[in-house]
């Protein structure tokens, strides 16, 4: 079965990202040996959009106070690195072709977007491209949970076999191939979405 939709995740898949960077900055900043569960779970619900900008900010300027604010944002965005230029241009020759509905798909949040918008000149072109634009924290839904999986494909009268979703993360792809989805699990480190023709034109 043809594949006629592609489902994009955002980061190390577009955007390239420093994710062990962040973590080891992040736990020198706030003098911590490993991240505590509720960070974490503070983290997901900022991410899920349960929880607003300045909320979150409140929470670990109250638990941090010995870090500014700015000292906080510039850490939560440390992971945030270049854009490069060639993706951009892979992604209008496709768009161009209109031969598949291109729809991202990615678990982010507003201070890393508000980032995105500042640092990268042609953020709106980006998302120009894209016939629909999920970012979790503005559907509170999030990956790896079905439910978001399920969401794409009701709103979009998708067929799950005729779907091709490309995440970085195992996690990601895992649960959207239990749905009957066609997924590339991308190995940032060695493999670029500017290639998807090649790598899987089993596929196409």
């Amino acid at each position: 079965m043809n594949i006629n939709t592609i489902i994009f995740d955002f980061g190390d898949v577009f955007i390239n990202l420093d994710k062990q960077g962040a973590i080891d900055n992040a736990l020198q900043l706030f003098e911590l040996d490993a991240f505590p569960e509720e960070l974490t779970a503070v983290n997901t619900l900022y991410e899920q959009g349960l929880m607003s900008s300045r909320e979150f900010l409140n929470f670990y300027c109250d638990n941090f106070p010995k870090l500014t604010e700015a000292q906080i944002m510039k850490a939560w965005n440390f992971i945030l690195r270049d854009f490069p230029k060639e993706r951009l241009e892979f992604l209008k020759a496709l768009k161009k072709k209109d031969n598949y509905t291109l729809i991202l798909l990615s678990n982010t949040n507003e201070l890393h977007i508000n980032w995105v918008k500042q640092h990268v000149p042609f953020y709106e072109e980006f998302k120009s491209c894209f016939d629909q634009f999920y970012l979790s924290h503005e559907i509170q839904l999030r990956k790896p949970n079905r439910n978001i999986y399920e969401f794409v494909l009701n709103e979009n009268n998708l067929n799950p076999e005729q779907c091709l979703f490309i995440d970085d993360t195992k996690e990601n792809t895992n649960a959207a191939s239990k749905l009957g989805i066609q997924v590339w699990n991308i190995d940032e480190t060695k493999e670029d979405v500017s290639n998807l023709f090649v790598i899987k034109s089993d596929l196409f």
